[in-house]
């Protein structure tokens, strides 16, 4: 049984550990047809904002650019 992500909040260490996660994946493809100049991220408290923004970072940033690895088997 996989642990469960309790203040786990990096996308990274999530994935590599092998953490309980609810593909979110989607989020990033609907981004990107939104083609908003702007994306507001409203969500109650210890709904995972950090941890998607994370995710975000991951998928976008240079320095995981080598890490396709990270979304393998996800959405």
């Amino acid at each position: 049984m996989r642990p469960l992500p309790v203040g786990i909040d990096s996308f990274e260490k999530l994935i590599q550990e092998n953490y309980y996660y609810i593909d979110k994946t989607l989020l990033i493809k609907e981004l990107l047809e939104l083609k908003g100049e702007v994306n507001l991220f409203t969500r109650p408290r210890r709904f995972g904002k950090t941890l998607n923004l994370s995710m975000l970072n991951c998928f976008f940033s240079v320095f995981y650019e080598n890490r396709a690895d990270l979304f393998e088997g996800l959405k």
